[in-house]
């Protein structure tokens, strides 16, 4: 391109480019690419679509281009993505937020009071989405977010601080509730995860943003996608507070499994909840207060 490139020009070419690697969504993307690199709104890039551009932006806007032609998923290229209306730092080693996970916050919203103190327990935390999230909608909530990987805390750290929820959000390194069963003084109103969930014969079918750019700590669900419910749904009724509920994603295929396990640990009104696609996403369920006299 010549010294007198458009923005508007240079979005053009992005698009073109991208649609033609067939990615559905170029024109967006470009918006995306270009808004990051050049340091702009999209309503900027609008506004300013017949102003020059410099031959650094060009070159760095291209070369973002390249990445997503190849597959990278937008939100690992630009480090950032939406999560129930608030940007979240994401990097290689944490999931990119999903809209599938917002099931899981509407419904462990829809069953938190909002008026009173809670403890919430998010285990597998990632970027910190599902965590933070529940605190920033329960300014009178704390929480706690386990991670075994120290480079996904410290992405979830980096999130509680732009979201100025550090002082209410703890984080510790650990293996599920590993440290955490069997603690007196280790009581929740909430436990929330969304485990890896997929069974491991199935990674290599995962869409090529998926399967190459999101840590695979975080998608193999061992042989039936099922090993980390194993894992945490029977100890999660020792660190839950009388009624307090265990809410976790799931596969679209794994409700009744799920259930059984939260049922044979004891768990009650367990129900299931359907994502915007009308598949089973969300399963929860309730320990119950002793009953007394």
């Amino acid at each position: 391109m010549s010294d007198d490139t458009r923005l508007a020009d240079l979005q053009r070419r992005m698009a073109d480019e991208l649609a033609a690697a067939d990615d559905p969504t170029a024109a967006l993307d470009a918006r995306l690419l270009l808004a990051h690199v050049s340091r702009l709104t999209e309503t900027e890039l609008a506004l300013k679509a017949n102003e020059q551009v410099s031959a650094a932006i060009v070159s760095a806007a291209m070369t973002l281009t390249d990445l997503r032609k190849a597959g990278k998923p937008i939100a690992k290229i630009i480090g950032v993505k939406e999560f129930w209306g608030r940007a979240f730092r994401v990097g290689a080693a944490v999931l990119d937020p999903r809209p599938d996970s917002e099931t899981l916050i509407d419904s462990a919203l829809a069953i938190l009071p909002d008026k009173r103190d809670l403890k919430l327990l998010d285990l597998g935390t990632g970027s910190g989405c599902l965590i933070l999230t529940l605190l920033a909608e329960r300014p009178n909530a704390r929480g706690l977010a386990v991670d075994k990987s120290r480079a996904a805390l410290r992405i979830a750290r980096l999130n509680a601080h732009r979201l100025g929820l550090r002082a209410r959000a703890s984080m510790r390194t650990g293996d599920w509730l590993a440290g955490i069963a069997g603690h007196k003084d280790m009581r929740f109103d909430m436990i929330v995860s969304n485990p890896p969930y997929i069974a491991r014969d199935e990674l290599s079918t995962l869409a090529p943003d998926v399967q190459f750019f999101d840590p695979r700590a975080a998608l193999d669900g061992g042989a039936d996608g099922l090993s980390a419910y194993r894992l945490l749904i029977a100890p999660a009724m020792d660190c839950l507070n009388e009624g307090g509920y265990l809410v976790l994603e799931i596969g679209a295929t794994q409700a009744e499994a799920v259930s059984g396990l939260m049922q044979s640990a004891g768990f009650q009104n367990i129900s299931v909840r359907q994502d915007l696609a009308d598949r089973d996403r969300v399963v929860l369920g309730q320990k119950q207060a002793q009953k007394t006299g």
